[in-house]
């Protein structure tokens, strides 16, 4: 009986796993993903993903162009806050120091306040993170603020543990028992820095929170620190590095035409070589036009790798595309290769990758930068008398509004534009704010300009009360 159940265990149907996923066959076989939380992966990996970002954005001209085309669009000449105040004394008031403060807001002097957005970003692209100190200086001749950025480097990982408080220090960042930031441990200078004062301030210093705004992308509940952006694609842009230096050497090797010249006797000069190579001793290298001279039994042999042939580009531009998808840009903007495109498909292309800005641009440079800068500044202003607070609650409310994008075709765009705010879909406010413009500053330009024009005799079609008032019939 035994005999005869085993021979039927043989032929009996195994029951497949629910999910192809949760597996075990031989296809998954070496697949076994951590469980860990993706705080205690990135502690464990975030140095290495870090340093290795920051060595392929210097060195890889894909990444490079990527994180530059990041920023560019979603930070491009900055993004610029209107108040929403009702007095609008104190509107423009408002405005007036916030451009003048733009200038002096860098601790280093190197960039205005959107020159600071730009850097963040590009920090947190490549870093993952990035840290921006709120400072007070005195010295500022407007409002006394100062923005110091510093690089995911400067954050103390080697502290942890708990305090006698009853507060938790990870990866350099103290909590309290609600989970709320309480202060972070930074080092004085960057951890990295060769110079002698970097040398004499080892130690990191504590931080309180409300000096400090750490601008991350959270890609899961609980995420205390960030994950480079390249990191899903270090690998293959790495690999893809070499694989294109071994193909621009082999067909740098091939482009070489050498001759070698075999010598009956090796005592005879029948080209006069001595003077160039004595004792038939080989080169190390060759060089376009060599004449080489080998001693009699000596031969040169050559590996003849397989030309790669018509498939080098496909294959080139099938590795960028999924490099392109992972870094979430299209491939036209990785590559700058438009080739294979027209206006519909540029578009469709714009326009999701426009939608991806605007989630950036909302949820983190204007949440977690701009916002808790404008309260702090707008805080500073009223303690300095540089403002007085007006009668009205909503004098801190602001707008951010990001810069506008160029579309492929700018009259389509309009007329599209024009449109919606014939038939009430859309106010005018909200059409100038998505070219990037303030509806105050452009409705004021043009107050300007027309009371000019007035003044100086000037009449121009772009002005509706110079038509034509007699009976003459205008067709379109």
């Amino acid at each position: 009986m035994n005999l005869f159940r085993s021979i039927a265990n043989l032929f009996k149907k195994k029951a497949s796993a629910p999910y192809d996923g949760a597996g075990h066959g031989k296809r998954l076989g070496n697949w076994y993903p951590s469980s860990s939380s993706i705080n205690t992966l990135l502690a464990s990996s975030l140095c290495t993903l870090r340093t290795r970002s920051h060595d392929l954005v210097r060195k890889n001209p894909y990444a490079a162009n990527a994180v530059d085309s990041i920023v560019s669009n979603c930070i491009g000449t900055g993004i610029k806050p209107q108040s929403k105040a009702k007095d609008s004394e104190f509107r423009k008031k408002i405005q007036e120091l916030w451009l003048n403060w733009t200038d002096e807001a860098d601790a280093a002097g190197l960039c205005d306040f959107y020159g600071l957005q730009a850097l963040v970003l590009r920090s947190v692209i490549e870093s993952g993170e990035c840290f921006v100190r709120l400072k007070i200086d005195k010295n500022n001749a407007t409002i006394p603020l100062k923005l110091q950025i510093l690089e995911s480097e400067h954050l103390d990982s080697s502290k942890e543990g708990a305090l006698q408080n009853g507060n938790i220090i990870r990866s350099g960042i103290e909590f309290d028992k609600h989970g709320k930031r309480v202060a972070y441990y930074l080092y004085k200078e960057h951890p990295g820095e060769s110079s002698l004062l970097a040398n004499l301030n080892i130690g990191s210093v504590r931080i309180p929170a409300k000096e400090i705004l750490h601008i991350y992308k959270p890609l899961r509940p609980g995420q205390i620190r960030g994950e480079p952006w390249l990191s899903n694609v270090l690998l293959k842009l790495h690999e893809l590095d070499q694989y294109e230096d071994a193909e621009l050497v082999r067909k740098k090797t091939a482009a070489m035409f050498a001759g070698f010249v075999t010598r009956l006797d090796p005592e005879s000069e029948m080209f006069g070589e001595s003077a160039a190579n004595t004792g038939g001793t080989a080169f190390a290298g060759l060089e376009p036009g060599t004449m080489q001279f080998l001693d009699p039994g000596e031969d040169v042999k050559f590996s003849s790798p397989a030309d790669v042939g018509g498939t080098y580009e496909a294959f080139i531009k099938q590795q960028l595309r999924a490099t392109a998808v992972g870094l979430g840009i299209s491939y036209e903007m990785l590559t700058g290769d438009l080739s294979s495109v027209n206006y519909s498909s540029i578009r469709a292309g714009l326009v999701e990758f426009r939608r991806k800005c605007g989630m950036l641009q909302h949820n983190l440079i204007v949440f977690q930068l701009c916002r808790p800068v404008w309260s702090r500044w707008l805080e500073l202003a009223i303690l300095s008398d540089a403002v007085k607070i007006p009668n009205d609650p909503s004098f801190s409310l602001v707008k951010w509004i990001p810069p506008g994008f160029a579309w492929v075709d700018p009259q389509k765009e309009v007329v599209s534009q024009l449109n919606a705010v014939k038939a009430g879909f859309k106010s005018r406010t909200e059409v100038i704010s998505e070219f990037g413009y303030d509806i105050e500053e452009i409705d004021d330009e043009i107050q300007k300009e027309r009371q000019r024009e007035k003044e100086m005799g000037l009449v121009f079609d772009s002005n509706p009360q110079n038509e034509r008032t007699d009976d003459t019939e205008i067709t379109e």
